[in-house]
């Protein structure tokens, strides 16, 4: 992949995505409170899997609960795994 996805987040269904190749990835989520969201999946085709496509769906969704001042219940693996990368 010669440059990042574009991350869309669908808010109405609770999900970050995005469309490589015909193929949509994404990583859905739920709103615990007013001040918390559980990551809760995290979903690529095959296709599309050793690409980076993933991280780069977690990063929006982290960089989006950071800039609203969330707090993120990983219970994704995947998440929960990029997130312990970062420290």
């Amino acid at each position: 992949m010669a440059r990042p996805p574009t991350i869309d987040h669908d808010e109405a269904h609770l999900r970050f995505s995005t469309t490589v190749g015909g193929q949509t990835a994404y990583l859905s989520y739920r709103r615990v409170d007013d001040t918390t969201v559980d990551y809760m999946s995290t979903f690529v085709p095959p296709p599309l899997r050793r690409q980076g496509i993933g991280e780069h769906l977690v990063r929006a969704a982290l960089e989006h609960a950071a800039g609203k001042g969330l707090r993120v219940i990983p219970t994704c693996w995947f998440v929960r795994k990029v997130m312990e990368q970062d420290g």
